[in-house]
């Protein structure tokens, strides 16, 4: 009787209620999201839009193990009721209601389910026949499988914790396909009454273990083969508490989860341990560096063969407040200063300017107003190309970028994807000292650009990401070649440990420094990786101690040594298949050897692009044994034929203010009808051509030029008319005028070159 009035009940209650459409089973977009390592290992787990630990795991994921134990100790009934067990509601009614004992509960699965989905108060009749309603409702929907899936996805499990999924992750640090068979056991018991046997306390940890042993005699009676022998059924249950949920790599996971706001489980390509080891690094580095004022920096590792981010670290610690470490230093926009410098020499390499040993002048150099100098304020005269990159020198540098056919450096830069670039002009010849602004995220991918024979391609943070096709940007001799160069840059000299680690092949690696000592950079290639490292400040604010090789250096090798010390590292970078041969050049002038020369070196060489000029600063010279002057164009007797160091003007001047002295090719005869020289023209270092200049009534342009080394005097001209001489190297101050007008320099061998220029008046 009680059970045909138990049956109408719920049916005429769900026919009042009026339920037609299809119920939601569940509300997926109320879940929280888990991300992992590339090897599974957890790194985040965020809470749901209502402050729930809930996470949702598909039913083929969960362990058999923990659905039959839940089943066993929830609705052992499950599959073969229709979401009411009439046999458990008439004993919960009889004993709650007849008897008036304690309150027992006859919930099934499905109705447990209906109550916590729609939010239905069973405590009183009227509320356990809407359960029982809905209940019947889910049946009709969905299968058995949904339901026990949406059941297990939502039910609490103590605090906030709210289905398997997080419970696994919470208590176990594991995902519920690992679960091992007591702990699916625990777990199971925890429903029940999940405020009481919350394993995150002492009490609920004492009151879940009595549970447990009473389900573990249960299930000992069916699955008996599935338990250890020796298992103890009291022994201490061993969890862990939400609060010891990991939170690693902070910076990319916010990233990557404001990027994707969807997905449910994010898998990035990092290598938790590879993670740790380079934060570990950091911030002992940092540590160590307090007294220099070094607070803060960032790091990021790259296998540049896939493109995947192994290591990402945006600051040394994320809860200091002190230094915004919540702020991203890898996605900063910052000046890297001379760590872009080999990009410029690789176009060079590409364009025939130049090859690692071609010989450049660091000296003065004028272009327009501005004067350009190095980091030391000093120059260092001629300089071959490697030891120009390897010491940072400006003067090279921006003399090679400007020499680089259109769309030039900036055009690179722009090709390589760098965002917020501003107009070219703005820049000037800044671009060459690395004042454009660039992240961390971008510097990696120019640099893996390089080890992947120029091709560039963007970084990968997930996994199972599908790289898009690269842009070649640079030939692979060109990029092959300045690794070579990068490769000769020495370790820091304020690298403690550099007598503690065995000897390896030397890094390819550069550094940087932003104007105003506002970032340190440091970035190269250590085995499979690429690897940067930055120092600085979140808010920009400058350090005189910020310097590239001092700051950035040291903290660059300590995590390629730690990376080289766990494992084997593998630099699969190589000529082979390449066009490059190793060809000996002048050791001095870096050309081809001529007759004259006596020293020698190899370098790499891309045939039918690297420049073929044979060495011009070695030169045999006719001198006349009677006066030890240059004898005369066809004199042949008492002629003997010297060798002498034909170095440019500008370059004599710097030997000069050095102390060392450069022996000098004498004067020709003064006795010759001419001269007849071979030498090289004069070049003009101001005025500069297509420069519009504006003067006034007291405006004085200099007009300087450097010449061959058989050269004592400049004369100028301006159109036709001479308007003095000057010393090379020293300049002749002209008295400007408007109008437009070619400037001539011509030396007393006849040789000469010009400019045009303009002069307008000056608007005050």
């Amino acid at each position: 009787m009680l059970l045909a009035l138990i049956a109408a009940a719920a049916v005429a209650s769900w026919i009042a209620l009026g339920r037609t459409r299809e119920p939601m089973l569940v509300n997926r977009s109320g879940f929280s999201r888990a991300v992992y390592d590339r090897n599974g290992q957890l790194l985040r787990l965020t809470l749901s839009s209502d402050e729930k630990l809930r996470l949702w795991v598909p039913l083929d994921e969960i362990p058999s193990a923990m659905i039959d134990a839940t089943l066993m100790r929830e609705d052992s009934h499950f599959r073969w009721h229709p979401g009411v067990n009439p046999i458990s509601l008439i004993r919960a009614a009889w004993m709650t209601y007849v008897l008036g004992g304690r309150r027992i509960g006859g919930s099934t699965i499905t109705m447990q389910l209906a109550r916590q989905r729609f939010g239905i108060d069973s405590r009183s009749l009227g509320g356990k026949l809407e359960q029982i309603a809905v209940a019947i409702e889910l049946e009709r929907h969905y299968t058995k499988d949904e339901i026990l899936e949406a059941y297990l996805n939502t039910v609490p499990y103590g605090g906030n914790v709210e289905g398997v999924g997080a419970a696994s992750l919470v208590y176990f640090g594991k995902e519920p396909r690992h679960l091992s068979v007591p702990e699916a056991i625990t777990l199971a018991v925890i429903p029940q009454s999940p405020r009481l046997r919350s394993p995150s306390s002492n009490a609920g940890r004492a009151a879940l273990t009595q549970a447990r042993s009473g389900l573990l005699q249960k299930w000992e009676r069916t699955h008996a083969d599935s338990l250890d022998a020796d298992f103890n059924h009291s022994a201490q249950i061993v969890s862990r508490t939400p609060h010891q949920l990991p939170f690693q790599a902070p910076h990319l996971v916010n990233e990557m989860l404001a990027r994707d706001d969807r997905s449910a489980r994010i898998t990035l390509t990092l290598d938790l341990d590879l993670q740790k080891l380079v934060e570990r690094e950091l911030r002992a580095y940092v540590e160590r560096s307090s007294g220099l004022g070094i607070r803060n920096g960032a790091a990021i590792l790259v296998d540049y063969r896939t493109m995947e981010v192994r290591a990402y670290v945006g600051s040394a610690d994320y809860f200091n407040d002190a230094i915004e470490g919540q702020v991203n230093g890898l996605g900063g926009r910052r000046s890297p200063g001379s760590a872009l410098k080999p990009f410029i020499y690789a176009l060079a390499i590409d364009e025939g300017l130049i090859h690692p040993a071609s010989m450049l002048k660091d000296t003065e150099l004028r272009i327009a107003a501005y004067n350009p100098e190095n980091f030391d304020r000093e120059f260092l005269g001629p300089i071959d190309a490697t030891s120009a990159l390897v010491r940072s020198r400006n003067v090279p540098a921006i003399e090679l970028e400007q020499m680089l056919r259109p769309p030039g450096f900036y055009g690179f830069l722009k090709s390589a994807g760098v965002r917020d670039l501003r107009d070219e002009n703005f820049y000037g010849l800044a671009l060459a000292l690395g004042g454009v602004e660039l992240s961390m995220e971008e510097m990696a991918q120019l640099y893996a650009m390089i080890a992947n024979g120029g091709e560039l391609r963007t970084l990968i943070n997930t996994t199972g990401s599908h790289p898009q096709s690269g842009v070649r940007l640079l030939s692979p001799e060109a990029s092959y070649a300045v690794i070579g160069m990068l490769r000769q840059n020495p370790r820091p000299t304020n690298d403690f440990t550099l007598s503690q680690v065995p000897s390896h092949d030397p890094i390819p690696w550069k550094t940087g420094t932003s104007y105003g000592f506002r970032d340190a950079w440091a970035m190269g290639i250590v085995g499979p990786y690429v690897l940067g490292v930055w120092i600085g400040n979140a808010d920009g604010e400058p350090n005189p101690n910020f310097i590239g090789r001092d700051a950035a250096g040291p903290l660059f090798f300590n995590i390629a040594d730690a990376l080289r010390a766990r494992e084997p590292l593998i630099e699969q970078i190589s000529s082979a298949g390449l066009n490059l041969k190793r060809v000996k050049v002048c050791a001095i002038s870096g050309q081809l050897p001529g007759p004259y020369c006596d020293h020698f070196k190899e370098t790499w060489f891309i045939p039918g692009k690297s420049p073929i000029a044979t060495c011009t600063i070695h030169r045999g010279v006719p001198i006349d044994l009677r006066t030890g002057l240059r004898a005369c164009p066809g004199q042949t007797t008492s002629v003997a034929v010297k060798r002498f160091e034909f170095w440019p003007s500008d370059l004599t001047k710097l030997f000069r203010s050095a102390g060392l002295e450069r022996r000098q090719p004498p004067p020709l005869d003064p006795d010759c009808n001419s001269g007849g020289s071979q030498g090289l023209a004069p070049t003009i270092s101001s005025p500069t051509g297509g420069v519009v200049y504006s003067a006034d009534a007291t405006t004085e342009i200099p007009f300087i030029a450097v010449s061959d080394a058989d050269s004592r005097i400049v004369f100028w001209f301006v159109d036709s008319d001479l308007i003095g001489s000057s010393r090379p190297g020293e300049p002749l101050f002209w008295h400007a005028k408007p109008g437009n007008f070619v400037v001539r320099a011509v030396d007393e061998q006849g040789r000469a070159a010009a400019e045009e220029i303009r002069v307008v008046p000056t608007i005050h």
